[in-house]
């Protein structure tokens, strides 16, 4: 699978509005997951808010949260990059990432676009990130604009 793998048709998204949260950690990481979404986000004929950079993986559900909350936005795309390190951190951010952002879909009835890469180390990273294993930025954004669209006909 190439990096700019085909995620089936254009989905009749035309001024859909969507923000995308970004974890800074990781940043070189995380920055290609922000283009694959943007551009996936693009295709679909979103109206695309400015990216809202935060310091790390943790801040993303609180953000997502008043993002959703705002009756703004039709989506939200999540977008980090957690690496696995020797201490059990990396277990209670993802966790909590994860947690987090299930929870502001469920309460705002917003979709959020998962698109948080919890891997072993930075090659995996780079590979889920516009590289040999995909566009998970693209995915997360495709999964959210679908979501949104059965949101609208229900």
């Amino acid at each position: 699978m190439s990096g700019t793998a085909d995620l089936g048709p254009r989905l009749a998204a035309d001024g859909m509005r969507v923000a995308v949260v970004a974890a800074r950690f990781n940043e070189d990481v995380v920055g290609r997951l922000v283009d694959g979404a943007r551009d996936e986000l693009a295709r679909h004929g979103c109206d695309i808010a400015p990216t809202v950079w935060v310091p790390g993986a943790f801040e993303i559900p609180v953000v997502a949260q008043r993002l959703a909350a705002s009756g703004e936005q039709e989506a939200v795309i999540a977008l980090a990059c957690v690496i696995r390190g020797g201490t059990p951190h990396f277990e209670y951010v993802s966790t909590a990432v994860t947690i987090g952002c299930e929870a502001v879909a469920r309460i705002t009835g917003v979709p959020v676009g998962f698109g948080v890469l919890t891997v072993d180390d930075r090659d995996q990273a780079l590979a889920r990130a516009r590289g040999s294993e995909g566009d998970k930025g693209a995915e997360a954004a495709q999964a959210a604009v679908a979501t949104a669209l059965v949101l609208r006909s229900t």
